[in-house]
């Protein structure tokens, strides 16, 4: 069966968000403008390379947040995998055929970031939090 997804990007939770950036210019990484997400609660930087997969850096708002159990213990992580599709229910149901358990973590909404396109998050078992991205 041929799936609906395509990788998009990596999702990296950090306390610092000044810290994860230094590094990933280090590495080379164009970075975006900082951008304040207020439906997902989070701060995202979004981080491109020619030669590498893109990462958004996700860091804590002021207030309690999505990212508070995933930091807890630690101070940076990749946290999320994203896939597009042009359907994100589609995609679900593609995944779920293939014997993929999967359990809604946030219902899709606008993603900011992404010019408003819809995004919605699931456990994956044996995989971890993915994201869904809607094609443009």
């Amino acid at each position: 069966m041929t799936m609906d997804l395509e990788f998009h990007h990596f999702g990296l939770a950090t306390r610092s968000a000044d810290k994860s950036c230094r590094v990933l210019a280090g590495l080379g990484y164009a970075l975006g403008e900082p951008v304040l997400d207020s439906l997902q609660n989070v701060n995202l930087i979004w981080c491109e390379h020619e030669a590498m997969p893109a990462i958004e850096v996700v860091y804590p708002t002021d207030g309690p947040g999505p990212l508070d159990t995933y930091l807890a213990d630690h101070s940076e992580m990749v946290y999320h995998l994203c896939y597009v599709a042009d359907d994100i229910q589609a995609a679900i149901e593609q995944l779920r055929a293939v014997g993929i358990r999967l359990f809604r973590v946030a219902a899709p909404k606008p993603a900011v970031l992404f010019g408003g396109r819809s995004v919605a998050f699931y456990a994956a078992k044996g995989l971890g939090l993915i994201e869904i991205l809607e094609q443009e």
